[in-house]
């Protein structure tokens, strides 16, 4: 479902290998820095794991269903940059604490796991709104 839906966003895309790229540089840094959570011992996926102390297979499909939304549903944004890392160091811990209440993650850390998630989003939501930007298959060209 993921791919379809990657696929159809980036068929209506106005510039698909920009998109494109906004949406591999999602994944490449969104599944580093989860990576590094769970390396790190800070949370812990209780299942799709498949190389031990890695994030799961699915996280790069959230990355890049998160990033196919940079040059659409966040383009507010773009124009509010300023906000993003506050909006990061609030909105990203959030999603993680919902995903856990479902049995997606565990926090192992808990008190870590939220300083390093605030943390982390409130660098991570800045920058893919600045390669956004850049990397906007989808607005005007400006």
């Amino acid at each position: 479902m993921v791919t379809a839906l990657i696929a159809l966003h980036l068929w209506r895309a106005a510039r698909p290998i920009e998109e494109l790229k906004l949406l591999v540089f999602a994944v490449l840094i969104g599944g580093a820095w989860e990576s590094a959570l769970v390396f790190s011992g800070v949370i812990d996926y209780p299942s799709g794991m498949v190389i031990p102390r890695i994030a799961p297979y699915w996280i790069p499909a959230l990355w890049a269903l998160f990033a196919a939304q940079l040059n659409t549903t966040y383009l507010w944004l773009k124009r509010r940059i300023w906000l993003a890392p506050l909006l990061g160091a609030i909105a990203g811990p959030l999603s993680f604490r919902a995903g856990a209440e479902l049995g997606a993650l565990d926090f192992v850390k808990p008190l870590t796991a939220a300083v390093a998630l605030a943390v982390g989003w409130a660098v991570l939501l800045p920058a893919m709104i600045v390669m956004s930007r850049r990397w906007d298959g989808v607005g005007q060209k400006s």
